[in-house]
C-alpha cells in the first residue's frame, strides 16, 4: 500500500492577501449577527446624534460666515463620525479578539494555514467597511432628518477621506494591540469600554473641547481621538469655528502626525502582544 504525501501549502504574498480579503466577508457577516456589537459600535453614534440633535434642537451652537445658525446636528456630526471610527476600530476589535483568544478560536486558527497577516486583513477590512457604512448612515441621517448642509467642496472631501482612512487604520491597529489587555473575553467589555468612554468625553466628542480645563486639553491631545475629531470638524463645521480650536487652527498637519505616530505605536503593540495562543493557556 502506498501513501501520497500531502503537498505543503505555499504561502506567497498574493495568497496572504487573497485569503485576507476573503476573510473580510466572513468577518462582516459574523459582526452583523451580533446584536450587542452592532448596537454598541455601529448604531451607537447614530443614536447619540439623534438624541443630541433632538434634545438641543432649539439651541444655537454658533453662526457660519453668512450669519446662519449652526444647529446641534451640524455641531455634533463631526464628533459622532470620529467616535464611530473609534468604536468600529479600537473598541470592537479589542473586545472581539480578546473573546476569540478566550474561547479558543485563535488556538484553532493556529492549526490552519491562515496566516496572522491574513487574519489582520480580515479584521481591519471589517473595521473599514463597517466604518464606511456607519459614516454614510450618519451623514445621511444628518442631511435628511435634520437638514444639515453637507460640504460640497472637493478639498473638504479629500480631507475627510484621508482623515477617515488614517483614523480607521490607527484605531483598528490599536484595537488589535489592546486586545491583550483584558485577562479574558468576559472581562474585555469592562476593560475596554471605560477607556473608550473617557476618551470620548475628554476629546471633544460630546463636550466643546476648548471648554475643558487646559490641563485636560493637554492630556487629551496626547491621544488620537482628539485629533480625529478635530480633523472631522475641519470638514463639516464652518470656517468660523476654526478660531475656537486649540491654537485657533484646524492644524491638519498635526492631525496627520499624531494619528501616524499612534499607528506606529499600535503596530508595535500588536507585534509584541498578539499571539494565536494565550501564554497562560
Amino acid at each position: 500500500m502506498t501513501t501520497t504525501a500531502r503537498t505543503p501549502t505555499i504561502v506567497t504574498p498574493a495568497r496572504i492577501v487573497r485569503v485576507g480579503l476573503s476573510r473580510i466577508r466572513y468577518e462582516i457577516t459574523g459582526y452583523f449577527r451580533q446584536g450587542d456589537a452592532v448596537f454598541f459600535t455601529f448604531l451607537f453614534p447614530v443614536v447619540m446624534l439623534t438624541i443630541f440633535s433632538v434634545a438641543f434642537s432649539e439651541t444655537s451652537f454658533g453662526k457660519d460666515a453668512a450669519g446662519h445658525t449652526v444647529s446641534a446636528a451640524s455641531y455634533y456630526l463631526p464628533g459622532m463620525l470620529a467616535a464611530g471610527v473609534l468604536l468600529s476600530g479600537l473598541q470592537n476589535l479589542a473586545i472581539d479578539i480578546a473573546g476569540e483568544k478566550s474561547d479558543g478560536t485563535l488556538k484553532r486558527l493556529a492549526g490552519t494555514p491562515l496566516s496572522v497577516i491574513s487574519y489582520f486583513i480580515g479584521k481591519i477590512g471589517r473595521a473599514l467597511i463597517t466604518g464606511i457604512l456607519q459614516a454614510g448612515l450618519l451623514i445621511l441621517l444628518a442631511r435628511v432628518a435634520f437638514g444639515v448642509a453637507i460640504a460640497t467642496e472637493p478639498g473638504k472631501w479629500l480631507t475627510f477621506a484621508w482623515v477617515f482612512l488614517l483614523g480607521v487604520a490607527t484605531c483598528a491597529i490599536l484595537g488589535i494591540g489592546l486586545s491583550a489587555l483584558p485577562r479574558s473575553g468576559k472581562s474585555a467589555t469592562a476593560v475596554i469600554i471605560p477607556i473608550v468612554l473617557v476618551l470620548q468625553f475628554i476629546s471633544g466628542v460630546y463636550l466643546t473641547f476648548t471648554s475643558l480645563p487646559s490641563w485636560l486639553q493637554n492630556v487629551a491631545s496626547v491621544f488620537p481621538l482628539k485629533w480625529l475629531a478635530q480633523g472631522m470638524r475641519s470638514v463639516f463645521l464652518p470656517s468660523t469655528f476654526e478660531a475656537a480650536e486649540q491654537g485657533a487652527s484646524w492644524n491638519l498637519p498635526g492631525v496627520a502626525i499624531v494619528l501616524s505616530i499612534w499607528l506606529v505605536v499600535g503596530l508595535i503593540l500588536a507585534r509584541l502582544t498578539f499571539r494565536w495562543i494565550r501564554k497562560d493557556s
